[in-house]
Order: structure tokens, then C-alpha cells, then sequence
């Protein structure tokens, strides 16, 4: 098997190609996709492989290797070539190769809010027959497969999804005899105490940038960030009256009672857990793919993580269900073999294999109860998933309302109190839609 790392690009180089992938997303004018289809299915010869490169990548790599030895023990006409790209620049260099099906690899790791965006390329093949027919499949978790999922039709295999929880410090909860939050009001209420009583602490770590922290707010009430249609079209439902509780319910707890607007609006995701990690906050939304950073900061044995509450007791808050999948090029000339690598790559021994070296969550039910019960850290976070994790709209245009930061602008246009919450939601809404339309 051949391995040869891709370096990633010069940071003056990958700003400017996000500067310029933004752009193409925000104008709706990114280049047609030509015509990849497969021009054969050969079953020998080398077939070629884009992974993410991981912060760090050795441990993956392993894991990969091993996957891709027992393959080629079963293809020995087969050769494998793993390349790992850049994850700040992929979406451009996915792009090309949809354009370019001569450079292209045969199969590819994507962000699962992207399969949409990449079925409307015309990149992704139609694995529906072969994802129906393998058996693992059947305990793929419905959120995850729904991540493939394209107009009823199967555009990949599930790798590993990523889930939110509430961390807190059990020190500071037991400092103040604080009880652990049973619904978002007791959340609320209890992170102004901590504020109040702790001043030098955040008591809920929250982001103007952090739109998966903030739609369980959004979809506890009820909330919705749009509705499908008749013909798979959707409409914009931010500014419905559920939504506008949750927001408001978000951007409430923006302030200096809790964690003040002018250094948290900014936040995105990765500034709210490293505020709980470096012990500058009570709580703190997190994934399960933080805890290896929470663990290396300054309050590791001084927390714990439970799935974030609804809005009665009881209840969990729905939370976004992220990830990563492996998809086959429809420009393949090797459809049968990539199809089989995926499986291999994909497949719940490879997955288990993911979590052990890197902490990535199994989409299998199975492999993942079986993950909780020998690492504890894991269960609030497959409580979350059991409870009905949820997915952004299924639309091309998710990409172009993410890149334009339709939502955040949303948050911080009322946190900053330049615009109420009816009209930030309906100045939202208006720009989702126009994305919808386009």
C-alpha cells in the first residue's frame, strides 16, 4: 500500500482560498460541475483515496493501514493509495476533482453537511443497491444514515458522528451546592449564579458564532431552521414563533450576568470549550470530540458532562448530529472495488478501531454501546443520540447559508442590540430563503 501525506497549504495560501471559496458560496456562483460520469469498472489497478488529515493524524493512519491491508489481501490485483488533505481547503479541491474526473480519487471522506452540496455537483454515485444489501447498515443510527441520505437515495457510508453535551465543574457545583441543571430555565438560572457568586468565571460558556451550540435552544421548543416542501424544496423557518423562543432564550444568556457580549459575541465553538478547559467557566457546551482537550486543561477530575436539558425535566435538548462520511466518486472507474474499500473503511470493526485511537464516535448503535460500557465519558453523549439528534436541512444551499453566516449574524445582531429577535429572525429567514431559491 502506498501512503503519501498531502502538506497542507501556506497560510497566506488557505486564507485566500477561503476568502474565495466563501465568496463563491455566498454569490450561488461556484463553476459547473462537467460530465464525470464512470467511464468502466475495472477490478484491478490502483484505486485512490482522500482522508481529512487530523490534527493529530499518526493514530488514524494506523488504523487506515490496517483497514486497507486487509483489503488488498482480499484484491491482490489491487494497489491503495491514501492521500490526506488539508480539511481547511478541501472543499475547493473536492470541487476540482468533481470537475476534473481525471485527477479525481475514487473515494473521499466529506463533512456529512456537505452531501447535499455534493449530490447538486454531481460528484457523489448512488450507492442506494449496495447500502441496502450490506448488512452492517442495519445498525447504522437513523440520524446518521439520514446524513447520506439525498432525496430518498444513499450517497455514501456513515464514518463517525459528533454530538453536544453540557460539561460543568462538579468543584464549583459543589462550592455554591448547586444542582446539576434539569431543564434550559434551571440552566439559565443556575449559570447567573455562578456569575453572581463567582465573578471571575463565565457561568455558561456560549458563542455569538457557535450555531450548533445554540439550535438546541432553537429545536427544544419546538423550533425549526426550515421545513421541506412538496418537490424537496425548503423554506426558512427561524422566524417561526417557537424558533424566536429559542433564540431569544440563546441570546439571553449573552451579558454581563453571565458571559458578557463584548467577549463572548465573537466566540465560536472552540472559544467556549476553551474558556471551560482553562477553568474560566462553570459550563460549557461540548462535543464528545472535546473532551480529549477538556482532559488536557486545567479542570481535568474537576467536571462532568450530561446530556444538555430540555425544556422540562427529563428531556433532552435535540442536539446537531456532525460527522464525517466516505463517499465514491460517481467519475470512478472502479465503482465495484471503491465500494467495497468503503465498506472495509466505514465497516463497525474500522469504526471501533476510530474510537479506540482517536475518539470518533461509531454511527453503528451497537459499537457505540459497547464503546459507553468501556469508556463512561462517552454515555451522556449516546443518551444524546438516543433521544433524537438532529441534521441541518438537506438542501445544496446549506453551504452557502453556513459560509454567509446567516445565523451567527443573527446572534450577534441581537446580542450586540442592533436588532430585536423578531426582526434578526426575519432578516435571517429572508436570506435563507433567497439561498433556497438560488
Amino acid at each position: 500500500m502506498k501512503v503519501r501525506a498531502i502538506p497542507a497549504a501556506r497560510p497566506a495560501a488557505r486564507a485566500l482560498a477561503v476568502l474565495l471559496l466563501t465568496a463563491l458560496a455566498v454569490a450561488g456562483c461556484a463553476p459547473s460541475t462537467s460530465d464525470n460520469s464512470a467511464k468502466g469498472d475495472a477490478k484491478s489497478g490502483t484505486l485512490r483515496v482522500w482522508l481529512f488529515r487530523e490534527v493529530d493524524n499518526e493514530p488514524k493512519e494506523k488504523v487506515v493501514e490496517e483497514a486497507v491491508a486487509a483489503f488488498t489481501t482480499r484484491h491482490r490485483d489491487v494497489e491503495v493509495d491514501i492521500s490526506y488533505i488539508p480539511v481547511d481547503t478541501r472543499a475547493q479541491k473536492i470541487k476540482a476533482a468533481f470537475n476534473d474526473p481525471r485527477s479525481a480519487p475514487d473515494l473521499i471522506e466529506y463533512g456529512n453537511t456537505d452531501t447535499a452540496g455534493y449530490v447538486k455537483d454531481g460528484g457523489l454515485a448512488d450507492i442506494s443497491a449496495e447500502f441496502a444489501a450490506w448488512p452492517e447498515t442495519a445498525d447504522t443510527d437513523p440520524t446518521a444514515r439520514r446524513s447520506v441520505t439525498v432525496d430518498g437515495k444513499v450517497y455514501g457510508a456513515p464514518l463517525f458522528v459528533g454530538v453536544r453535551a453540557l460539561y460543568y465543574r462538579t468543584d464549583v457545583f459543589r462550592e455554591l451546592g448547586l444542582d446539576v441543571p434539569r431543564t434550559l430555565a434551571e440552566l439559565a438560572a443556575t449559570a447567573k449564579r455562578i456569575r453572581s457568586e463567582r465573578p471571575e468565571l463565565y457561568g455558561l460558556a456560549v458563542g455569538g458564532a457557535y450555531t450548533y451550540g445554540a439550535m438546541p435552544f432553537i429545536w427544544a421548543g419546538g423550533g425549526e431552521l426550515a421545513t421541506e416542501e412538496d418537490g424537496g424544496r425548503y423554506t426558512a423557518a427561524i422566524d417561526g414563533p417557537a424558533a424566536r423562543t429559542g433564540i431569544k432564550a440563546y441570546t439571553s444568556l449573552f451579558g454581563d450576568h453571565n458571559c458578557p457580549a463584548a467577549a463572548c459575541a465573537q466566540w465560536g465553538g472552540n472559544d467556549t470549550v476553551q474558556a471551560f478547559a482553562s477553568g474560566k467557566a462553570g459550563m460549557a457546551i461540548g462535543g464528545d470530540f472535546s473532551h480529549q482537550a477538556v482532559e488536557s486543561g486545567a479542570v481535568k477530575g474537576r467536571y462532568a458532562v450530561v446530556p444538555l436539558p430540555g425544556r422540562r425535566p427529563g428531556d433532552i435538548a435535540p442536539a446537531f448530529a456532525g460527522g464525517n462520511n466516505l463517499g465514491v466518486l460517481k467519475s470512478s472507474g472502479h465503482r465495484t472495488l471503491a465500494v467495497e474499500l468503503m465498506k472495509s473503511l466505514a465497516g463497525k470493526a474500522t469504526q471501533a478501531q476510530l474510537f479506540d485511537a482517536m475518539g470518533f464516535l461509531p454511527t453503528y448503535t451497537d459499537v457505540r454501546a459497547e464503546a459507553a460500557r468501556r469508556e463512561p465519558f462517552v454515555a451522556p453523549f449516546v443518551r444524546t443520540l438516543e433521544a433524537g439528534a438532529r441534521f441541518v436541512p438537506a438542501s445544496p444551499a446549506w453551504a452557502s447559508i453556513d459560509a454567509s453566516l446567516v445565523l451567527p449574524t443573527m446572534f450577534q445582531e441581537i446580542v450586540s442590540g442592533r436588532k430585536d429577535v423578531d426582526d434578526a429572525a426575519e432578516d435571517a429567514a429572508r436570506k435563507m430563503d433567497e439561498a433556497f431559491r438560488s
